[in-house]
């Protein structure tokens, strides 16, 4: 099994990167929706956010209300830590568990946004980050997904920075360009992780 963790700021563009990946054989590990999976109504994590934030950050039908907990935690490095030391090890939990369900032979990619915030690069036989510069990504937020600019650069000063992500990449992918400058990107890096997932199977 080749393991490879795939990052990139938000509005970067690594959910299409993913998608392209899937395209060609990869088993994704989305790890944004695990960590839905895992706080939804009557879970144990879902229980661990409310006591730790309080009934504020539930629905009145009794599911996560994330806009309220986005508020919290982005505004506030202390709860944005408590939220991560909740929701942090489950998902790791449940991304072990499908990564076993792939098989040996599989290139297995880790979609993580948060890897690099979370020094897990030594985690992954190869990391991918999906690069997009600050205005790009901020132009992306606001004008395709509606976002108010202010939180916009709130969500982006929250994560990792793009040097950051870039010192941390095996492999780089320019996605500051238009859709259709992606797909040749993408699919020579899958060449190569199949090479290299080729040579991993041929060694004793």
């Amino acid at each position: 099994m080749l393991r490879v963790g795939l990052t990139g700021g938000i509005g970067a563009g690594k959910s299409e990167v993913a998608r392209l990946l899937a395209s060609y054989g990869a088993v994704i590990v989305d790890a944004d929706l695990i960590a839905r999976e895992v706080v939804e109504p009557g879970t144990p994590g879902l229980a661990a956010v409310a006591a730790e934030f309080g009934e504020k950050v539930l629905t009145p039908e009794g599911a996560l209300n994330r806009p309220a907990l986005g508020v919290l935690v982005f505004a506030d490095e202390e709860s944005r830590r408590a939220l991560n030391a909740i929701v942090h090890p489950l998902v790791r939990a449940r991304s072990a568990e499908l990564e076993r369900a792939a098989g040996d032979s599989a290139i297995v990619v880790q979609d993580v946004p948060l890897l690099v915030e979370g020094a897990m690069m030594d985690q992954f036989d190869v990391v991918i980050v999906v690069d997009a510069s600050p205005a790009t990504q901020l132009d992306r937020l606001v004008r395709l997904r509606g976002m108010p600019e202010a939180d916009a650069r709130g969500r982006m000063a929250a994560q990792a920075t793009r040097e950051q992500r870039r010192a941390a990449a095996d492999v780089i992918i320019d996605n500051d360009g238009p859709r259709e400058a992606l797909e040749p990107q993408v699919r020579a890096v899958w060449k190569q992780l199949e090479e290299r997932a080729a040579v991993a199977t041929r060694k004793p």
